[in-house]
């Protein structure tokens, strides 16, 4: 069964995504691809906006588990997902595309706040907006944050890029005759704890009738071909929709 076409999409990137091959931080050129990625899909047709996280340069839960009181570690995580969302910015602006980082963390010297109205209309005039700093409260993942803002946003579709094509039964990289699934519904995602996203990410999109599709993001133009319907991926999504 085809997938279908979705019209506004809220793409989630991990803050790893952005590595490239090495251990920490941004590559300029792997940030410089997804932008590229990120430009395809727009020329198809579809309004775009993007959360990246921010495990490439802090993730708060290792910092809690490390020591950090877990409050003050999430803040840390928002602020790289700040970093990441500005270098986002700058790839995207040096290749034509007009875009805006929106902070649910005030910053107003680097910055716009998030307001959703705002956001919404930025999306209207056909802008890529970042949403960065997570959903500015800890406590919670940039998953449920990309949840969150898909819903607000009124979006068809969240987007996961990820470093596999999609759900499997167990992890691929791990097991090797682990099954993929096309299609999965958000009750067995929960059931069977299958990581696509945090329970509380997926149990939004699900209350919302948001399909979450899962596809990976390092292969060069798979982006595209997955938005087009095309390309391999799994689609989240409640049952006899």
């Amino acid at each position: 069964m085809p997938r279908p076409r979705f019209n506004r999409i809220l793409l989630k990137l991990s803050g790893e995504a952005l590595m490239g091959d090495g251990q920490f931080g941004i590559d300029p050129q792997t940030t410089a691809r997804m932008a590229e990625e990120i430009k395809q899909a727009t020329e198809a047709g579809p309004t775009l906006s993007l959360v990246v996280g921010g495990g490439n340069i802090f993730r708060g839960l290792a910092g809690a588990a490390q020591g950090f009181d877990r409050a003050s570690a999430d803040y840390m995580g928002m602020l790289a997902t700040v970093m990441n969302a500005i270098a986002m910015q700058n790839a995207l602006e040096k290749i034509g595309v007009d875009t805006r980082v929106l902070s649910a963390i005030p910053m107003a010297t680097i910055s716009e706040p998030y307001i959703r109205r705002r956001a919404v209309r930025h999306m209207e005039k056909g802008r890529v907006v970042i949403f960065a700093a997570g959903t500015g409260n800890p406590y919670f993942t940039t998953d449920t944050a990309a949840a969150l803002r898909a819903a607000e946003m009124g979006c068809d579709a969240l987007f996961k890029g990820t470093s596999v094509d999609g759900v499997y039964d167990a992890d691929p990289k791990k097991v090797k005759d682990a099954t993929r699934y096309d299609q999965v519904s958000f009750q067995q995602v929960l059931t069977d704890d299958l990581k696509v996203m945090d329970a509380s990410a997926v149990a939004l999109c699900r209350d919302n009738n948001i399909p979450i599709v899962v596809f990976n993001i390092r292969e060069q133009g798979n982006l595209a071909r997955v938005l087009s319907g095309e390309g391999t991926a799994t689609i989240v999504q409640n049952e006899g929709a």
